[in-house]
Parts: C-alpha cells; sequence; structure tokens
C-alpha cells in the first residue's frame, strides 16, 4: 500500500526555520517525482524533485526553501529557512506515479509575525 506520512510542521517565528518530513511506504521515492504544496484557500506547488535530483521552487521560495531527498530512509525533505507569516499553511507530500498521483495528510507551519 502506498502511503506517505508528514511531519516536522509546528509554530515558529518569522526568521525562523523548520524541516518537514515526508516519510513513503509502498513504493521507491528515487523512482519517482516528488513534491511539495501547500494548502491555504487552493493547493500551490512548493517544491519538486525529479528521480534524476532535478529540483524546482516556486519564485517566493527560491534561496529559502530546499527540497532534498534521502533514499535510503525512503523520505524527502524540505528544508525550510527565513521563514516569513506568509508561508503559514498545511504542507503536503505527493507522489506522481504510473497510475495517478498520491497524496498525504499533512503538516501544519505556522509563521507568527
Amino acid at each position: 500500500q502506498v502511503q506517505l506520512v508528514e511531519s516536522g510542521g509546528g509554530l515558529v517565528q518569522s526568521g525562523g526555520s523548520l524541516r518537514l518530513s515526508c516519510s513513503a511506504s509502498g513504493f521507491s521515492i528515487s523512482s519517482y517525482p516528488m513534491s511539495w504544496f501547500r494548502q491555504t484557500s487552493g493547493r500551490d506547488l512548493v517544491a519538486r524533485i525529479t528521480s534524476s535530483d532535478s529540483t524546482y521552487y516556486t519564485d517566493s521560495v527560491k534561496g529559502r526553501f530546499t527540497i532534498s531527498r534521502d533514499n535510503g530512509k525512503n523520505t524527502v525533505y524540505l528544508q525550510m529557512n527565513s521563514l516569513k507569516p506568509e508561508d503559514t499553511a498545511k504542507y503536503v507530500c505527493r507522489v506522481s506515479l504510473i497510475d495517478g498521483d498520491v497524496w498525504g495528510q499533512g503538516t501544519w507551519v505556522t509563521v507568527s509575525s
């Protein structure tokens, strides 16, 4: 069974850092694109890492967020630095499998000013 479980969210002051984790089971993250989205009113792509380790970041997080993965732990990370109040959202992990997308439940990040 394919499953994604996010962790690492919490309350942090503006300028602080958090590292989110997305632990995967039922498939190997090394073979598929993995993405982080954030959800407020809609669901917006934040960062993506491909199976060839190419990365993409939305403009608002470039230079502050870093997506990475540990294939041995089958886990994808999102290191978030210099956090801003506008980064407040539920952060959700997604894998794009051949049969379709699978989403995690998400983890909340709240940045206080």
